[in-house]
C-alpha cells in the first residue's frame, strides 16, 4: 500500500504524510511538538485539520494545512466531513495518511477506502475506555474492530492502551504499536517565570498554590480538585487554587467552589497558550481523570519540577509511581486526594527527593526527541510494508 519511497536518501523525494484531525486540546499540543521535531530533509507534513485548530500555530513547521468542518459526535453532519476529506487525499496523494484521535480516524479509513494509500491510527486515549454506559461502550469496540483492518498500524500512546485493544480483540497484535507521549523539553519556562505568572495572577508570595492543568469536563475530574481543595482549605487556609484550562463544565464547578466556600480562593484561566508558565506558580500539582489514556500533562508537571498527586487509574501509573515520583490517590476520592497534598505539603524533604526522581525521569523517558525518532522508524517500517 503506498508508493515505495526510499527513505534517508537525501536525493529521493521527502515522504509526504497527511495528518488528519479533528479533536484538538491535548492532540493539538502533542501534534504540535512532533512535526516540529520530525526531520524536514525526509519529510512533508500536510494537516487536514476541523475548524478547532488555529492554524496559524501550525505555521513553519507544516508544508500545507487545510481547514474542514469536523464534528464530535457521529451524525449525517459526517457525510459532507467524509468527502472533503476523501477530495483531500487524492489531491494530495500522500505516502502516508495518519490519523489522529477516534473520530478523524473513522472519517480517514472510511475515505481511503478504494484510495489504498498507508494508513496508521492513533487514537489518543481509546473513546470504549471512557465511563459511559455499557451499551454505547459495545458501541465503540464494534466500530474500532471493524474499521481496524482499514488501518495498517494503530499507534498506542501507552502500554495500557495496547493492553486494552488486546483485551477488547480491537485487531491482531501485529498492527499494534506502542509509542508512548512526550514533550518539548526546550519549552520548560526558566525560574523567573514563577514570580513574574504569580504576581500577574494576584498571588502573595506566602500563599501556597494547588493546581490543576485540564479540560473542565467529568473526565479531568476538576469537581473533585474543588471538593479537595475545601478539604486542604480547612487544614491550610493561605492556600489558594488554580485550574488551566476551561471546558462545558466550567459554570457548574464555579458554583461547587462557591457552595464549599473557596470561590474567593480560586481562579480558572480558561484556555491559555502558555500552560507551562502557569504550572510554574504550582506547589502541587494535581490530576484527578476518571480515565486516562497517558495524560500529556504529568511528564510536563515532572519537568517543571511540582510534586504530583494524581489517580490510580488507566495509564498514569505508568507515568506516575506512588511514594517515588508522585503519590496516586484513588478514583473519585477527594478525602484520599487532600490527604496526600496535605502529605506533600508537611514534608518538605520527602516532596525534594519526589520532585528530584520526577525531573530525571522525564529527561530520560519523555523527550520529544524520541517520540519523533520512534516515528520516523514506524514511518520507515510502513512504507516498505507491501
Amino acid at each position: 500500500m503506498g508508493k515505495q519511497v526510499k527513505m534517508g536518501d537525501k536525493s529521493s523525494k521527502k515522504v509526504r504524510i497527511l495528518h488528519i484531525v479533528q479533536s484538538a486540546g491535548g492532540v493539538d499540543r502533542y501534534l504540535r511538538s512532533l512535526l516540529k521535531y520530525l526531520d524536514s530533509d525526509d519529510y512533508e507534513n500536510y494537516l487536514l485539520a476541523s475548524d478547532d485548530f488555529d492554524l496559524e500555530k501550525y505555521v513553519g513547521i507544516c508544508d500545507k494545512t487545510i481547514q474542514i468542518k469536523m464534528f464530535r459526535n457521529i451524525s449525517l453532519k459526517d457525510i459532507p466531513s467524509l468527502v472533503k476529506i476523501r477530495a483531500e487525499i487524492i489531491k494530495t496523494d500522500p505516502d502516508i495518511i495518519y490519523a489522529h484521535s477516534s473520530k478523524a480516524g473513522a472519517l480517514a479509513r472510511l475515505a481511503n477506502i478504494g484510495i489504498y494509500k498507508t494508513c496508521i491510527y492513533n487514537p489518543h486515549g481509546w473513546s470504549f475506555n471512557m465511563r459511559c454506559n455499557p451499551y454505547k461502550r459495545k458501541i465503540y469496540v464494534l466500530i474500532e474492530r471493524l474499521l481496524a483492518p482499514l488501518a495498517t498500524k494503530i499507534v498506542c500512546i501507552s502500554n495500557m492502551e495496547k493492553d486494552s485493544a488486546k483485551s477488547n480483540k480491537v485487531c491482531q497484535e501485529s498492527q499494534l504499536e506502542v509509542i508512548k507521549n512526550g514533550i518539548d523539553l526546550k519549552h520548560i519556562p526558566d525560574k523567573n517565570c514563577n514570580e513574574i505568572m504569580r504576581r500577574k495572577l494576584g498571588f502573595e508570595k506566602e500563599q501556597i498554590i494547588i493546581g490543576m492543568v485540564g479540560r473542565l469536563s467529568y473526565q479531568k475530574g476538576p469537581d473533585v480538585f474543588i471538593n479537595s481543595c475545601k478539604l486542604v482549605a480547612n487544614e491550610i487556609p493561605n492556600c489558594r487554587f488554580l485550574i488551566v484550562g476551561d471546558g462545558e463544565d466550567r459554570q457548574s464547578i464555579i458554583q461547587l467552589a462557591k457552595k464549599n466556600g473557596i470561590a474567593d480562593q480560586l481562579i480558572i484561566t480558561g484556555w491559555v497558550e502558555n500552560p507551562l508558565d502557569y504550572i510554574s506558580t504550582f506547589d502541587i500539582a494535581c490530576l484527578f481523570s476518571r480515565w486516562e489514556g497517558f495524560g500529556l500533562v504529568l511528564p510536563e508537571y515532572m519537568a517543571m519540577q511540582k510534586p504530583i498527586v494524581a489517580t490510580n487509574v488507566d495509564a498514569i501509573p505508568e507515568i506516575v509511581q506512588n511514594k517515588k515520583n508522585g503519590l496516586l490517590v484513588p478514583v473519585d476520592n477527594p478525602i484520599a486526594s487532600a490527604e496526600a497534598i496535605i502529605k506533600l505539603l508537611k514534608n518538605e524533604r520527602w516532596r525534594s527527593v519526589i520532585v528530584e526522581t520526577a525531573r530525571k525521569e522525564v529527561l530520560k523517558e519523555y523527550d520529544i526527541n524520541r517520540v519523533a525518532h520512534e516515528h520516523q522508524l514506524l514511518f520507515e517500517k510502513v512504507i516498505k510494508m507491501p
